[in-house]
């Protein structure tokens, strides 16, 4: 069965002023739509037909360029849109609040850790917060369309946060000003879906 694309779940324009509706409707429309189509292509009639995309990626042959690069960029795209949210976010708590303390000290000490793995990132990629069996989190980034699903990537577990740097991402508002959006993205993350995705994963 076809990968299809997912829904936002709020209009273009719902993260404005933080990301702006153009770059939404480009990024979402476009860029996604065209990992989803790719992806299709690249397995249909192979054994990959009807896997979910976690299946997929976390056996992936990573010399499948094709599979990888698309299916990277249809699962880290699904989970980017979910991981935003205009009115209904919540706030750091819990479990996931604990862990992230555990390891990086407080939120702010996290949010700098966070953002200098983003920031820091050559050229293209994401910046993940991934949770292992057990609870534990880790702050890693990637290239490209990779994602810790992906066997010998980074810092393996399960991605629960993730930030596109690409600058299809940004550079309709926020040109070379990365560090802008970074900042930006945490007025919008929507920590109640982090929370659920830690709980499920650890």
């Amino acid at each position: 069965m076809a990968f299809e694309l997912p829904s936002l779940g709020y209009a273009y324009d719902a993260l404005e002023p933080n990301i702006d509706a153009r770059t939404m409707e480009i990024h979402h429309s476009k860029h996604h739509q065209g990992y989803t189509n790719n992806l299709n292509n690249a397995i249909a009639g192979t054994d990959l037909d009807g896997k979910s995309i976690e299946d997929i990626l976390t056996n992936l042959d990573m010399s499948n360029g094709a599979v990888r690069n698309n299916g990277g960029g249809y699962y880290n795209h699904s989970l980017f849109w979910t991981v935003m949210n205009p009115e209904d976010r919540g706030y750091l708590s819990g479990e996931l609040k604990d862990a992230i303390e555990a390891a990086y000290g407080s939120k702010d000490e996290f949010i700098a850790a966070f953002s200098k793995a983003a920031a820091t990132r050559f050229g293209s990629g994401w910046a993940w917060l991934c949770v292992h069996k057990g609870g534990k989190v880790e702050i890693c980034s990637t290239p490209n369309q990779d994602n810790p699903l992906m066997p010998g990537v980074s810092c393996g577990g399960t991605p629960i946060l993730g930030l596109d740097v690409w600058e299809h991402a940004y550079y309709l508002n926020y040109q070379n000003r990365r560090p802008d959006y970074i900042n930006a993205f945490f007025n919008v993350v929507n920590w109640n879906e982090v929370e659920r995705r830690y709980a499920e994963a650890k």
